[in-house]
């Protein structure tokens, strides 16, 4: 076996691997082999780092030098210059925006000071398809101990004593859940690992089961063991072909260790995972809807009781849990409850997964201790606003979610905290937005969304956000009324009332928080006929400053219904009437003297 003085960890997550990563692994391997080195050093694909802005990222260890957006050509510098020389490729580091100063090492980056890697522990650091670098950072050996040190009721006591609650979205206390399943008694029992991950610009899950898949399967077990199940089944959704793949990987290779299949460990307990793969539909996030899907059902949520717990899939105990739920419950058992317990809020024990999306510097994967405020979240992990706009507002939760405004940003990020303030923490995304952003247009686009993923089983949601959407297209196209904004707050009330499941009763959370914090914008457009964002074409002008405008005549080549006239060296006009509102003329002045009002 070779004595490895080198390792060159390369991202191979699903952004990086669109940007080449595995060709920049391949040129890594090749120039590693040309200098006589594959004894001293190890190319190594991983799973996401999470500074998915940067990326693709290429870590050396045992230095930690920290390699960003890194190409296939790069590689041969990289082995050359910082393998065989022992100089750093300075091009390739992360220059930190505030400071200007190239930062080598990741571990003294902004980005990753604040954060607390327990879901995403092994995330970027070992090979997720070697099943022996899992073990050798104590895979399995929670598993172990379940099975040779620990009663099933032992083991729920330490999920319950950590105050682990669900990473989904509902926060339901994980250890309780599996108390009442394994209360239940049945022929049979399942576990059931939702990874149908549906809200817009998340990708938490699906980065736990391409970096570390084996701490899912694991997991599993131990859930199957504490409530007496012996069938596992993931729910993934078809277009995570890498996360499947390696996911399939994982329980092959445990199978082929023990660890899962007849006998576990020579304990006699039974237990075997099967993937189902789901079409993208985001209401098969709802746990009966799920499992109507696995059924062979439409996926479509039913009334509660019975839960899942007492009657599930088939009709037998069924306990369902998502993909970072369960990638914490090894570490838990591990190190003990109160070690988790410790880390938090006071009613949102450990961290949680982020996606950082938007108009964000630092976008990428985070993981927080419950109770970080969101300026830390935003500023010092994010790295703040793009281009140095005015931050505006954050969408957390999704679609399910509502607009955090700048007086929140101190709002410490707990289950709690979020639905006081009219959002919630769902499963983990988090979306940025500055001054460019139109509010009612923001709300407008998630109504759409939950309007196409409604299942339609139950008229509040069926009709009732297809009726938000609309009343939102009338405002953001300039013909709302005032009494609109009237029927916005009472349908929206009506809806969260009386959907049947989570999707339709918290649909319309964007538009009572954007109404909410953002009122004057929609007055603006109903009122004023203006969106003052800039971003609503109907109700765009673009306006020609007499002042600044030089007559170089580059936007009347460009507009497309001639809608601009001028003569050369003097200032041009534009006719609203026949301007169709593109932006072209907007794009091309090179004089700023060009705006949108």
């Amino acid at each position: 076996m070779a004595n490895y003085t080198m390792h060159m960890l390369v991202c191979s997550g699903t952004g990086c691997k669109s940007a080449e990563s595995d060709l920049i692994t391949a040129n890594l391997e090749k120039y590693v082999a040309e200098a006589n080195m594959t004894d001293e050093v190890q190319v190594l694909k991983t799973g996401c780092f999470g500074f998915c802005e940067k990326g693709p990222v290429v870590k050396i260890l045992p230095d930690n030098t920290f390699y960003v957006q890194v190409t296939p050509d790069d590689a041969e510098e990289i082995v050359n210059e910082h393998i065989i020389k022992g100089r750093k490729v300075e091009r390739l580091l992360f220059v930190d925006p505030k400071t200007e100063k190239m930062v080598s090492d990741s571990k003294k980056m902004d980005f990753y000071k604040k954060q607390l890697r327990i879901a995403l522990r092994n995330c970027g650091l070992i090979d997720p398809d070697n099943i022996d670098e899992y073990i050798a950072r104590d895979g399995y050996h929670a598993l172990g101990m379940a099975l040779t040190e620990m009663t099933p009721q032992d083991v729920i006591k330490v999920v319950k004593d950590s105050g682990l609650r669900g990473r989904g979205g509902g926060g339901f206390p994980t250890g309780l859940k599996w108390e009442i399943a394994s209360k239940n008694d049945a022929d049979q029992k399942y576990v059931v690992c939702n990874a149908d991950e549906g809200d817009p610009g998340a990708f938490m899950d699906r980065s736990i089961l391409e970096g570390d898949p084996h701490s899912v399967v694991e997991a599993m077990a131990i859930c199957g063991y504490s409530m007496g199940a012996t069938i596992g089944k993931v729910y993934i959704r078809a277009e995570y072909p890498l996360a499947i793949k390696r996911l399939e990987k994982a329980i092959e290779d445990a199978r082929e260790y023990g660890l899962l299949g007849k006998d576990i460990m020579g304990t006699g307990f039974d237990f075997d995972i099967e993937l189902t793969f789901g079409a993208g539909a985001f209401v098969c996030g709802e746990e009966t809807a799920l499992i109507h899907s696995m059924e062979g059902e439409r996926g479509e949520p039913t009334t509660k009781p019975p839960f899942p717990a007492e009657s599930g899939y088939w009709g037998k105990p069924t306990n369902v849990n998502n993909v970072e739920t369960f990638a914490n419950v090894p570490v838990i058992l591990l190190k003990g409850a109160d070690w988790f317990s410790s880390i938090g809020s006071e009613k949102s024990k450990g961290t949680k997964v982020f996606a950082l999306a938007g108009k964000i510097n630092n976008v990428g994967l985070i993981e927080v201790p419950m109770g970080t405020t969101l300026r830390e979240v935003i500023y010092d992990i994010g790295g703040g606003i793009k281009d140095g706009k005015k931050f505006k507002a954050v969408q957390t939760g999704g679609p399910s979610g509502g607009c955090l405004t700048v007086d929140d940003l101190d709002t410490p990020i707990d289950y709690e905290n979020l639905i006081a303030k009219g959002s919630m923490m769902g499963s983990g995304g988090m979306i940025v937005m500055d001054e460019d952003d139109c509010m009612p247009a923001v709300a407008k686009f998630y109504l759409e969304f939950t309007e196409e993923e409604s299942c339609g089983k139950c008229t509040p949601c069926r009709v009732g956000t297809k009726r938000l959407s609309e009343l939102l297209e009338l405002i953001t196209d300039g013909k709302g009324k005032m009494e609109h904004l009237d029927e916005l707050k009472r349908l929206s009330r009506v809806i969260k009332d009386t959907a049947l499941c989570g999707l339709g009763q918290t649909a319309p959370n964007p538009v009572l928080s954007t109404m909410e914090a953002f009122w004057d914008e929609y007055i603006a457009h109903i009122k004023d006929g203006r969106c003052p964002a800039g971003q609503c074409t109907n109700l765009l002008q673009y306006i020609i400053s007499e002042a600044k405008c030089v007559g170089c005549t580059a936007c009347v080549r460009v507009c497309p219904t001639n809608a601009i006239t001028g003569t050369v060296k003097k200032p041009h006009v534009i006719d609203q009437a026949k301007c169709i509102k593109c932006g072209a003329c907007y794009d091309k002045c090179k004089f700023e003297a060009i705006s949108k009002q």
